[in-house]
């Protein structure tokens, strides 16, 4: 099949959906500034849908929305993806769990991701962040868009549905798109939380987040 046959089978209804989606995360939820961030969308076994490089999330519109194939990154319109693109469809590659890859920079989540002792940062502070996200990992400074940044990416995703990227920002996975927004917000809310303390406060015990993991 050609890729102008598969673009075919593109409704409009599902271009709509993303859209407004992207809108809603950046003007809503405040997790892209102007053209940061970026977020896809699994829309069946083969496809998925990526913002477009720098794009403004809050302001885009279906002509700066990229169609790639998720086994090969291969475009199948004529919109130039993110330049993440390569971890977005990789992280669905290893995550068939997933369906969204949502890659944000909220100012305190990203703060901490500047911080020296980031390493040591323990992130359950409120009961949503072990029950909704887990651990955290972390991977080193690496260029954006880059090959070796992605398969970083797609190595800690494997794993953990949230990862903090140094001096860039964060990257998380949902099985729809409240769930990859909900667990944004709630990692940017412990963040603020740890941040405005200045580190000096009493995180969740361990008995207490094998209790909530378990509920």
């Amino acid at each position: 099949m050609t890729a102008h046959e598969t673009m075919k089978k593109v409704t409009d209804k599902q271009f709509a959906v993303f859209v407004e989606t992207c809108h809603r995360a950046a003007r809503d939820y405040h997790l892209m500034q102007c053209s940061s961030g970026n977020m896809s969308w699994r829309m069946d076994a083969e496809r998925m849908f990526i913002t477009g490089t720098r794009t403004w999330l809050g302001d885009i519109r279906k002509q700066q929305v990229a169609v790639v194939r998720i086994r090969d990154n291969k475009v199948l319109n004529s919109r130039k993806p993110s330049i993440e693109a390569g971890f977005h469809a990789g992280v669905l590659r290893v995550r068939p769990d997933m369906n969204v890859v949502l890659h944000f920079q909220t100012p305190f989540a990203t703060t901490l991701a500047c911080s020296d002792d980031l390493e040591k940062v323990n992130f359950f502070v409120i009961p949503e962040i072990p029950c909704y996200i887990g651990a955290i990992a972390v991977v080193p400074y690496i260029q954006p868009g880059t090959e070796m940044l992605a398969n970083a990416v797609i190595g800690a995703m494997k794993s953990y549905d949230m990862v903090v990227l140094r001096n860039h920002g964060m990257v998380t996975v949902g099985e729809n798109f409240d769930d990859a927004i909900q667990k944004a917000v709630f990692f940017e809310l412990a963040c603020e939380i740890i941040v405005r303390t200045g580190h000096k406060l009493r995180a969740i015990s361990n008995k207490d987040v094998r209790h909530l993991q378990s509920a």
